[in-house]
Order: structure tokens, then sequence, then C-alpha cells
């Protein structure tokens, strides 16, 4: 199987050595998506630039939100739960992939109160 880096706009890519997604063969995995571009935003705000970024990565690789089964989502703050549910719903709604959320202490930039992971499989 051939391996496909796709690379993002995270500044911390080149840092880290990470590609937003990595796509082997029909499976195609975003790393964890924290919302660049959006980080002086609301969590609502800040999801929705996640998911866009994950939508992004995902067509790059050749493939789209349809094509997710996996979703993981990091949150710094529990009260913000039901706000990322429901943008989270709006993109998946339909497709309804497997789901975690769960809350941390912290993510890599202190403003970021998201950090969403994805992976997806083109049948």
């Amino acid at each position: 199987m051939t391996r496909k880096n796709i690379p993002g706009t995270s500044p911390f890519e080149p840092i880290i050595g990470f590609s937003r997604a990595v796509r082997i063969g029909n499976h195609i995995h975003v790393s964890g998506t924290g919302p660049v571009g959006a980080v002086d935003a609301d969590v609502a705000e800040q999801t929705d630039q996640c998911l866009t970024l994950i939508a992004t990565a995902l067509k790059n690789a050749g493939g789209s939100l349809e094509h997710v089964y996996r979703t993981r989502m990091y949150l710094t703050r529990v009260e913000d739960w039901e706000a990322v549910g429901r943008i989270h719903g709006k993109f998946f709604g339909i497709i309804r992939p497997a789901s975690t959320m769960v809350v941390v202490a912290a993510l890599l930039n202190p403003k970021w109160r998201i950090e969403i992971e994805a992976d997806a499989f083109l049948s």
C-alpha cells in the first residue's frame, strides 16, 4: 500500500514532525486538529473551524466527511460539551460516526478549548 502525507496549516507540523493527515490505501487518519485561525473564537466557532480543517484534509486525501467512521474530541471545559456536540452534529448528524468526547487538563495552545481527530475509510 502507498502512503501519502497530507500537510495542513498548523505551525506545529514542522516543529513536532507530523502531517495533518496520512492516507494509507483506503484509510485516512486525521491528526488532532485544533482551531487554527479561530483561537480567539468561542468554543462553537472553534469546533466549526476544527471540523472545517478536517474536511479540507480529507478532501486533499481524496475523501470527505461522509467517509468518517470515528471522531475523538478533546475539550478543556466540561461545560462546553453541548455546544461542541451541536456543531459535531451539524457536520455528522446523518453520518453518525463512532465518537468519543473527553475533558483534558489542557491542549497545546492554551487558547484552544477543543481539538478533534478523525478516521475515515474509502470504500
